[in-house]
């Protein structure tokens, strides 16, 4: 009986010696491995507060007086992108020291709207406000204004562009004169 038990147990330990070692089924596939997707770029986003510099060009006139020269100083504001659509407010000072017919257009402020539509990393926008201009001789007083502009963001952090704005001041401070101005200034723009 021990014989038999044996012989058993070697059959059997022969039987199950190729389950160890393999089996006969076909091999499972490789796994498909899906190139990574590239993240699609989310754009430029405009929403966020501004503060920067401007300088440039301004034509004056006082009545039938004209005058010109440099203009510039101080910008800052809030925008809001609404994806291609960008909607902000600021505030504009810029000293001046135009003389136009013996009349100095000494300093300008703006309180302005502006909305414009993305190209690219650019803006392209309208603008208009009112403005308050202040001169050596015929005192200070408000009117309005007009104009278009672009700007082009060069990081997420700084921006560079241009404007160019139409104000009109009709019967300057009560005087009978009307002023309006033309300015084209370059501005650059530190972004938070």
């Amino acid at each position: 009986m021990r014989k038999t038990m044996t012989a058993l147990a070697t059959v059997a330990a022969g039987a199950a010696a190729p389950a160890f070692a393999g089996n006969m089924d076909a091999p499972a596939p490789a796994p498909v491995v899906e190139p990574m997707q590239q993240p699609v770029p989310m754009g430029i986003d405009w929403t966020g507060g501004y503060a920067g510099g401007q300088i440039g060009y301004g034509d004056v006139d006082v009545g039938t007086d004209n005058g010109d020269g440099t203009i510039g100083g101080l910008v800052a504001g809030y925008d809001y992108d609404f994806g291609n659509w960008v909607l902000g407010g600021g505030l504009d000072y810029d000293f001046a020291d135009i003389d136009a017919g013996g009349t100095t257009l000494e300093n300008v402020a703006r309180l302005k709207l502006r909305g414009g539509y993305k190209i690219g990393n650019g803006l392209a926008y309208a603008s208009a406000g009112v403005a308050r201009a202040e001169t050596d001789t015929m005192g200070s007083d408000n009117g309005y204004f007009v104009g278009l502009g672009y700007e082009h963001m060069i990081t997420d952090s700084f921006t560079v562009g241009g404007e160019a704005l139409y104000h009109e001041f009709d019967d300057f401070d009560g005087s009978g004169t009307d002023i309006e101005a033309t300015t084209v200034q370059l501005r650059g723009t530190f972004r938070f």
